[in-house]
């Protein structure tokens, strides 16, 4: 009252129902008539109802009544009663900016909450209308009904900022929130909040700045790059973003990966993920060629889109493992890019420079001038300690298993070696690797993820751990054992002109086909055993197929990537494409070419220095 008049609020458009206050008087509009009483809006979005015992005068559809707020209940319903003031004077209410993030809502069960957040997810069910919110803070889901199957709230879309209120509730132990009206921000008010979700979520998205490991010059070089990669999977995992990690399916590329598996899990889990949340945030697929072959990404592509349109979820952030830093990987790259899908790599392979226009992050040895001897599963382990600090004790021994898998001859290799050996020895690691090879290859392009975790020992059964270990080592020398025995007689020997010895297996009719160990392991295998057969000499082995050969060197200062790009251009029609690491890759070419290939490719090896 202010001089025998009486205060009568008018909501403003922005207005929502925690806005509205009990025992204040407002200005609404007629909108219908029930058996029960009358319908009003206090504002375009905001309804209550005058019960027919509070109605005082008769009116009609559309005029302006005054009516007291008697309660505003707990589902967002708000009870009036009709009012005829004589004198009074009109105040508009400007929307209460909210204090409450989605992090405060544990303590807020049962009560009414007014959120601002982007919309991550929108999942129709039978029942309800799903929105997944995220702020800066965290993810929850808001829960909305009209009718049954039925779309609530058409008109907010993937990415809108919204205003959302509604009763906090717990459904099957998650939060939700039940509700009971949302609205599309626009304007000053969608920039507002975009800023400040914006802005907390870089800082909460930043990395901890812990140190290696180990100590090494090429990782501390690599460190701001690494840190931008951590930066990137984080905020994915904040924002509700799914991730899709891609890496080569050998023991270098799967120590690589699922170090990072762990840390992203955790870190969903602590977000207020669960099991359900994790098999849609996060997938891990491995590639057998080490590059991004077209194949992957158009099933990477499938699944994302009929994500997005069964269970309205964002387009996926890809992490490329142990591959994605070479020319071959942009033919799927540009495809990825039709979509605007953001990609990061953490690669070892010798990068070519044109890849980075496709990609957001791009962490590389040769970038900084180390190799491929620092491997992926090293920087995977260090990248992982960044994502989620926390995961270090289940994953400290991988870039020991990816060094002795991968053959590195870094100095990074010993020291993570001698990192772990109090309980890991390097015979060990040397099994693990060995067993993750041979049960990837028959995953074939399943993650195993289960069978993987029992090989790598982080599913806390040691006993369990070490058996399969055993039993998966002793069937691969087997195989390598049964494989070698029919190849080895069918090398075929010829000294180059560089002094180096050069060795031929044809795979393809001298070798098991379709079983482990596949020709790049059978041409590695072949190669071991020459190399201590001609100790001390330059050695190049070469294991061809049909319409490929797979290249390994010792003492030879080649560069694959540097071959395969040249013989592209000399040998006409060959079609001839791949690569790998300076020493250690494959080539690939038309069937009909292949003499005309091997000899080029020969006198270009001849040409290369050696050691």
């Amino acid at each position: 009252m202010n001089n025998g008049e009486m205060t009568v609020y008018r909501l403003s458009p922005a207005c929502d129902v925690g806005d509205v206050e009990e025992g204040k008087v407002y200005v609404v509009r007629v909108q219908g008539f029930a058996d029960f009483g009358t319908f009003v809006y206090l504002n375009d979005r905001i309804k209550g109802l005058i019960h027919k015992s509070n109605v005082k005068t008769h009116h009609q559809e559309g005029e302006t009544l005054f009516v007291r707020v008697r309660q505003v209940r707990k589902n967002g319903n708000i009870d009036l009663e009709e009012i005829v003031p004589t004198r009074y004077n009109t105040e508009t209410v400007a929307k209460k900016l909210s204090t409450l993030r989605l992090a405060d809502l544990p303590d807020k069960v049962g009560r009414h909450a007014t959120i601002e957040a982007e919309v991550a997810q929108i999942k129709q069910t039978s029942g309800p209308t799903i929105f997944t919110i995220v702020d800066e803070t965290g993810a929850e889901d808001a829960a909305a009904f009209i009718e049954a199957g039925v779309r609530a709230y058409p008109e907010v879309e993937l990415g809108d900022m919204v205003s959302v209120s509604g009763e906090v509730m717990l459904r099957n132990n998650r939060l939700q929130i039940e509700v009971s009206n949302m609205r599309v921000l626009s304007g000053e008010e969608r920039e507002n909040v975009d800023k400040r979700i914006a802005e907390a979520l870089e800082l909460r998205a930043e990395p901890e700045d812990l140190p290696f490991m180990i100590e090494s010059d090429v990782l501390n070089r690599l460190k701001p790059e690494m840190q931008k990669v951590a930066k990137i999977i984080r905020k994915a995992i904040f924002t509700a973003q799914p991730i899709v990690l891609r890496h080569h399916a050998d023991a270098d590329g799967i120590s690589a990966a699922v170090a990072v598996e762990r840390a992203v899990t955790h870190l969903i889990r602590e977000n207020g993920g669960d099991l359900d949340t994790e098999s849609h945030m996060f997938k891990r697929a491995p590639s057998k060629a080490p590059f991004y072959e077209i194949e992957d990404v158009t099933r990477d592509l499938d699944f994302a889109l009929k994500d997005f349109v069964r269970f309205g979820q964002k387009l996926p952030l890809i992490v490329m493992m142990d591959n994605g830093s070479t020319e071959e990987d942009e033919p799927s790259y540009r495809m990825a890019k039709i979509y605007d899908i953001p990609i990061v790599v953490v690669d070892h392979h010798h990068p070519d420079e044109s890849t980075d226009a496709y990609l957001d992050a791009h962490v590389n040895p040769y970038h900084v001038g180390g190799d491929f001897g620092v491997t992926a599963g090293m920087l995977g382990a260090e990248l992982a300690r960044m994502i989620f600090p926390g995961v270090e004790d289940e994953i400290r021994y991988f870039p020991a298993v990816a060094a002795v898998g991968d053959r590195s001859e870094a100095p990074e290799r010993q020291q993570y070696l001698d990192l772990v050996s109090d309980e890991w020895s390097e015979d060990h690691c040397k099994d693990i690797a060995l067993a993750l090879d041979y049960e990837q290859f028959w995953l074939r392009f399943n993650d195993g993820r289960e069978i993987v975790k029992d090989i790598l020992g982080v599913n806390g059964d040691r006993d369990r751990h070490e058996r399969l270990v055993t039993l998966l080592v002793r069937e691969a020398n087997l195989a390598i054992e049964e494989q070698l025995s029919a190849s080895m007689p069918h090398v075929v020997e010829q000294e180059l002109g560089n002094t180096a010895k050069l060795f031929m297996l044809d795979v393809e009719i001298y070798a098991h086909r379709f079983t482990f160990p596949p020709p790049g392991k059978t041409s590695g295998e072949v190669h071991d055993i020459l190399c201590r057969r001609n100790e001390g000499a330059p050695v190049v082995t070469l294991g061809i197929g049909p319409d490929f050969v797979v290249i390994r060197s010792r003492g030879v200062l080649m560069n694959i990537p540097k071959m395969v790009r040249e013989l592209r251009e000399e040998v006409i029609g060959g079609g001839v494409n791949g690569g790998g690491h300076l020493v250690v890759g494959s080539i690939k070419f038309v069937e009909g070419m292949r003499e005309t290939v091997i000899e080029s490719l020969i006198a270009k090896i001849e040409e290369f220095p050696v050691e």
